[in-house]
């Protein structure tokens, strides 16, 4: 048996990545280096053969249109429903609301975290930036640091229901002191029991604890 590096002890899981759009290849590197095996999924059958799964960013429309175009909408709903382990981030959080802000009039979400999404929260494409946030799970653990985070054309949260536990919000004001704007305060990283979501790009920082954080939450769906 493999030994997941992030957990001793821990079986290695296979994570599945949404291949459809966005950073596919980034999260399958960042969920290797966290100690998974990753694994693209394109076909419902392939669904079968993961302990968990990664809804890449890119365009929240676009991909709840493949989603229904290649028949993975209704069996993610069931597996989401039946506990799947799932990580959306930008869009994928999109994905995972069970209402959203700002989207199409024809546009379906997937669900299971009760939560309000705003789409294209923080602006357009030249709007995009990085930051450091605390993460809870990540920042603040024993030798922790702030995680790098990138931010492209990223929704936020307007609401949280109580069952959702809060990971990261942007704070009031930046490291450097200057003023956030609307964006100060607002929830960019969650989880609902087995669901993870995130505003921003973990998988093009270089920094691939945040996967880490869903390897062990997948590892310890396995063992319950």
């Amino acid at each position: 048996m493999t030994t997941d590096a992030t957990t001793p002890g821990g079986a290695r899981p296979t994570i599945g990545v949404l291949a459809l759009q966005g950073d596919v290849r980034e999260h399958a590197a960042a969920l290797e280096q966290a100690g998974a095996r990753a694994v693209g999924v394109r076909r419902p059958a392939e669904l079968d053969a993961v302990d968990g799964l990664v809804l890449p960013g890119g365009e929240s429309t676009t991909i709840d249109k493949l989603l229904r175009l290649f028949e993975l909408a209704d069996p993610l709903r069931r597996l989401i429903g039946e506990g799947l382990p799932v990580f959306g981030s930008c869009a994928g959080m999109i994905l995972l609301a069970d209402r959203i802000e700002g989207g199409t009039a024809d546009q379906r979400t997937l669900g299971g975290m009760d939560v309000v999404v705003r789409r294209n929260a923080f602006g357009r494409q030249v709007d995009s930036f990085e930051a450091d946030l605390q993460v809870v799970g990540v920042s603040d653990v024993p030798g922790g640091r702030p995680v790098r985070t990138a931010f492209i054309r990223a929704p936020w949260v307007e609401e949280a229901g109580p069952e959702v536990e809060v990971l990261a919000r942007i704070p009031d004001r930046w490291a450097d002191g200057s003023a956030v704007g609307p964006a100060a305060g607002k929830i960019v990283a969650a989880r609902q029991g087995r669901l993870l979501a995130t505003a921003f790009h973990p998988e093009i920082t270089g920094d691939a604890r945040v996967h880490g954080l869903f390897v062990r939450l997948v590892q310890a769906s396995r063992r319950s």
